[in-house]
């Protein structure tokens, strides 16, 4: 049993082991990826002087006014030294994030490889827009050739916004105006050719990149409106979804008085 004499030099003693882990810790790399918000396109602009949809066929295209902003993050690489004074300074800021490696790079290998992964992912995501959207108005494979341009851009979570675009770029609204109403719309979110919205990551993270752009409308998958209210910049709105045909309903709402769900 220690004494009052004995007692300060054990607890010295059995500091020692902790204050050299947090040493260790403070030089070694954590398995962690450090997030913040990336850059925005507009999928109905051009991409380096290319337009990112292409639509040739017999059916007509239409002109567009307004934005449909597909958001990113950018992320540390899968390779790169993270740091616990990296990790504590990202814990405090709103404009960055703090990630599970795994989150992030869950198939491992090179950067080669993920980025030979990811860029799968997004042809993969691109078929699943067309398909999607010719699906919802009625058109058949094959009535339209439908190209879809982004460089750079990696990932599935552009799939919900290729298909709203190719939306608007034929049928609008549906009642002759822009499926728009000329807004900065942006937003994030995976799509299969049935039309289902799925969940991505780094929610948060976009909403600040689709504010800094202009964006004052963000479309989000439902499951995601807690993390997306966690950070949500001043003077963008919410707008839940979780089908390509109630994407399309909310817009319409907006600049016809219909009602429009909230996170």
């Amino acid at each position: 049993m220690s004494t009052p004499r004995t007692r300060p030099r054990t607890l010295a003693l059995c500091a020692l082991p902790v204050l050299a882990l947090l040493g260790v810790a403070a030089f070694a790399p954590l398995p962690f990826t450090l997030a913040q918000p990336g850059t925005t396109a507009n999928v109905l602009g051009d991409d380096h002087g290319t337009p990112v949809i292409s639509i040739e066929g017999t059916t007509p295209t239409r002109p567009t006014k307004g934005e449909l902003r597909m958001t990113t993050i950018v992320a540390t690489g899968p390779k790169a030294d993270v740091g616990i004074r990296d990790v504590v300074d990202s814990w405090f800021r709103t404009d960055r994030a703090v990630l599970p490696r795994d989150s992030v790079y869950p198939t491992g290998g090179s950067e080669k490889e993920i980025e030979k992964h990811n860029l799968d992912d997004m042809v993969k995501s691109q078929d699943s827009a067309v398909d999607a959207a010719l699906n919802y108005l009625g058109r058949k494979p094959g009535s339209v050739d439908v190209t879809l341009h982004l460089a750079d851009v990696g990932g599935p979570s552009a799939g919900l916004f290729f298909a709203l675009g190719i939306v608007d770029k034929l049928d609008g609204d549906g009642s002759g105006g822009d499926l728009t109403g000329g807004r900065a719309i942006a937003g994030t979110g995976t799509i299969d050719a049935d039309g289902e919205v799925g969940a991505v990551g780094g929610v948060s993270l976009k909403t600040q990149a689709a504010r800094r752009d202009g964006a004052t409308v963000f479309l989000v998958p439902k499951a995601e409106c807690t993390e997306a209210k966690s950070e949500l910049p001043k003077g963008l709105r919410l707008i839940p979804v979780t089908t390509l045909k109630g994407a399309v309903n909310s817009l319409r709402a907006l600049d016809h008085g219909g009602k429009i769900p909230s996170c």
